[in-house]
């Protein structure tokens, strides 16, 4: 590990909490040089939700730079490009009647949430956005804005004007309405917030430790949202692509919001990042916004063999299938060691254990990998085990990796309990 320590910035930090050098992986599974396998239950943060090297993938992608097909080309069309937007609309808006456009924007997530604040701070003329507590959204400045973890955000960097933070569901608890907030505070033209040009949400906040909203919820904004010229952006980076069980996470609420962020798993593991938005905003100049890389032809080409995943029902409910085996062993861990009060939630293929116990959580992250499992934290303060893997791990392998979990959590809590023993 030495020329990473030497070399590479400081500000790496993944490899900190898995430090091996991996040399190869498949499906769900990782192998270091030394040839040591592990389960992956991160998932590149939700990039690898059709696994890592999938063939079907791999193939594609080997045909196509056999036949020298361009790999750069800005916006300009080309065969690899026609055919990944044919099968988008074919295969994912059409059927679901979503009349977007997609831009195509910087190859990272944060690149499209810039995009969609920038829109629509310009169509609606107000620079105010609206977010919410525990929000994710990026580390470059707009995003960062807009981010609410205080760990990414200083006040001697960070420009915090021209956003308002609302509670997100439940945040003041199951009984507050915080959408009667928020609507109470758009009426009240002493309230001090500025109507903004657009409320973004995530429908699960994953690196905010796995909240969820309700569909109810998201119904209400929704509503709110209309009545009071709000564009709705919806940001499916981290959980859209599917690890809902539905191709977009506010599916289930019946919504249509005015733009999707979507990157990660869009790019089937390689750079995509890109914007849908209704028709009519679709207001740009040409060149108005621009980038080097603002489309990947070889992820045009992993991207539209992972659209083929979503021709049937098959992978939907099997993300499903999947839910409920997650959904049982947590709880079964919950309830086993009564003594972490834990909580448990998710949907899909996304799940969070919550430990109150400062610094546990990070414990059992570090256990299960010294055990063979990768799985990383979310929350404010680390207290939230995130499981997050591959849409297509077998259930062997999940089962598993809950298992290592399992072991992980009962090896620490018995040498906590050894170490006490031994002071008394």
């Amino acid at each position: 590990m030495r020329i990473f320590e030497q070399i590479e910035s400081r500000v790496r930090g993944y490899v900190r909490s898995f430090p091996v050098i991996f040399e190869s992986s498949e499906g769900a599974t990782m192998t270091d040089e030394s040839g040591r396998q592990y389960i992956d239950f991160f998932a590149g943060a939700g990039t690898l939700n059709y696994g890592h090297n999938n063939e079907r993938i791999n193939s594609a992608l080997i045909e196509y730079i056999s036949n020298k097909g361009p790999h750069h080309t800005l916006d300009m069309a080309t065969t690899a490009k026609k055919k990944f937007l044919t099968k988008l609309y074919d295969t994912i808006l059409q059927p679901r009647n979503l009349d977007y456009k997609v831009q195509f924007t910087g190859p990272t997530g944060t690149n499209s949430v810039e995009t969609a604040i920038k829109l629509a701070r310009m169509i609606k003329g107000r620079s105010n956005i609206v977010a919410f507590t525990n929000a994710f959204h990026g580390l470059t400045m707009g995003s960062l804005s807009i981010t609410g973890n205080n760990f990414y955000r200083d006040e001697a960097y960070i420009s915090r004007s021209n956003v308002s933070f609302m509670p997100y569901d439940s945040y003041l608890g199951a009984d507050v309405s915080t959408i009667d907030l928020f609507r109470k505070l758009l009426s009240d033209n002493s309230s001090g917030l500025d109507l903004p040009a657009a409320v973004i949400v995530e429908t699960i906040q994953a690196e905010g430790g796995v909240n969820i909203a309700s569909s109810e919820w998201l119904r209400e904004l929704s509503q709110v949202c209309n009545e009071f010229d709000i564009l709705l952006i919806i940001d499916d980076i981290q959980v859209g692509n599917g690890r809902t069980g539905d191709f977009f996470s506010f599916e289930e609420s019946g919504i249509k919001p005015d733009m999707v962020t979507l990157s990660k798993a869009i790019g089937a593991g390689l750079p995509l990042a890109l914007l849908l938005f209704r028709s009519d905003l679709d207001q740009w100049k040409p060149g108005e916004h621009t980038g080097t890389f603002r489309g990947n032809n070889l992820a045009f080409v992993a991207s539209y063999e992972a659209l083929h995943y979503w021709d049937d029902m098959d992978l939907s409910n099997a993300v499903k299938y999947k839910s409920d085996i997650i959904r049982k062993e947590i709880e079964a861990i919950a309830e086993k060691y009564p003594e972490l009060n834990a909580s448990v939630r998710g949907r899909g293929m996304i799940f969070g254990l919550e430990i109150p116990e400062m610094g546990f959580c990070s414990q059992i992250s570090e256990r299960c990998f010294e055990n063979g499992l990768i799985i990383e934290l979310a929350g404010a303060d680390d207290q939230v085990v995130k499981f997050l893997p591959p849409l297509v791990i077998d259930e062997e392998t999940l089962l598993k990796g809950m298992s290592i979990v399992e072991q992980s959590i009962g090896e620490l809590l018995e040498e906590k309990k050894q170490n006490l023993t031994g002071e008394m």
